[in-house]
């Protein structure tokens, strides 16, 4: 019993250890890349509509490889590209045809889900990223909500409250433990 208890109690305090470090690794990446997180050359965009359902779902979390400008230009059809459509919006939609004329490369675009294609063609230039088929349903919430100044103080100082709430809690019950043996033995001492 003593054995699972102890097992248990690792378990969870590796969990909320864990917890700690993802929360701290999220609130500080989207911080420092000034929106959405990065990790391993990566970036993670959270999906707002529902145009490329069933591809990835509203409030997805997917993963895109940013783009040299060189790589840019050799996109092909089918590709499902993140790009700017104006400056504060960023799309993910599927490359339906390319067309070149000249130096320019310019992709027609739509969203899985739409029935018609986006009205403007895409230049290569204002291509981000390739979606790489990574995607983590649902999670875009919370990604959002983790990019809030509450958030980002909820996400950091609520595990590290639970892991110093539990670790109180285990020096409590050892405590707890160690103090019935010194009664026991006291007494032990007082009657022989």
């Amino acid at each position: 019993m003593k054995k699972a208890s102890k097992i248990i109690s690792n378990i969870i305090t590796a969990v909320l250890f864990i917890n700690l470090i993802l929360m701290a690794f999220l609130v500080v990446s989207s911080k420092a890349s000034g929106g959405e997180p990065q990790a391993f050359g990566y970036q993670l965009k959270t999906v707002l509509s529902g145009s490329m359902e069933p591809t990835f779902q509203t409030g997805s979390v997917i993963a895109v490889k940013p783009l040299s400008s060189e790589e840019r230009k050799s996109l092909k059809e089918g590709d499902v590209i993140t790009f700017q459509e104006s400056e504060e919006k960023l799309v993910t939609h599927r490359i339906i045809g390319v067309t070149t004329s000249g130096e320019h490369v310019m992709y027609g675009t739509k969203g899985d889900n739409n029935k018609t294609a986006d009205m403007n063609p895409v230049l290569s230039d204002n291509v981000k990223a390739i979606f790489t088929g990574f995607t983590i349903p649902y999670i875009g919430y919370f990604v959002d909500f983790a990019q809030t100044k509450e958030g980002s103080a909820i996400l950091l100082i609520g595990p590290g409250l639970l892991l110093l709430g539990y670790a109180a809690f285990i020096i409590f019950q050892a405590i707890r433990e160690i103090d019935p043996k010194n009664n026991k033995k006291d007494s032990e001492g007082k009657t022989a």
